[in-house]
């Protein structure tokens, strides 16, 4: 039987898996509403990229940046939608302190007002995060989207 000094280094096994913690962490706080949980995903000097699904929703949404500006924004657009977001076929690469994941995210958006109307979004996340401390936080989030079913004027709040 072996134990655990907790001086030693975490597996690749062990960082892959916080790593996508970290994209669990920003589902969740979407979801929940929770300001603090999403903003712990990311790193204070984070960019957030939705600009290529939200165009093929026909917005413009221009580049985010700073970890609690991107919170703030997101929860904003969001405030009259229940949403949820789910992670799927997450690829994740390490370099040391740094990683790139790739995933699916499932995102369905209900207006909170009247449930017949949705919009299911399947878009693409690449993402660059860091180490920081005992957890891992995004630098840079791209999501393009894959495909859409729905009335897209749901995220207008329309």
């Amino acid at each position: 039987m072996s134990t655990t000094d907790s001086t030693t280094a975490p597996t690749a096994t062990e960082d892959k898996l916080a790593v996508v913690e970290t994209l669990y962490r920003y589902a969740a706080g979407l979801d929940l509403r929770d300001e603090d949980l999403l903003a712990s995903a990311f790193a204070d000097d984070a960019v957030a990229d939705f600009g290529p699904a939200t165009k093929k929703a026909g917005q413009e949404y221009p580049p985010i940046k700073g970890g609690g500006t991107i919170a703030t924004a997101l929860l904003g657009s969001l405030s009259r939608l229940d949403t949820t977001h789910s992670l799927s076929n997450p690829r994740v690469s390490l370099d040391g302190d740094t990683a790139h994941l790739e995933g699916i995210m499932a995102c369905q958006h209900l207006p909170r007002e009247d449930h017949s109307r949705h919009v299911l979004m399947t878009n693409r996340y690449d993402v660059d995060l860091a180490r920081q401390g005992d957890v891992w936080v995004i630098r840079h989030v791209t999501v393009d989207n894959a495909w859409t079913e729905g009335d897209p004027t749901v995220l207008a709040g329309i």
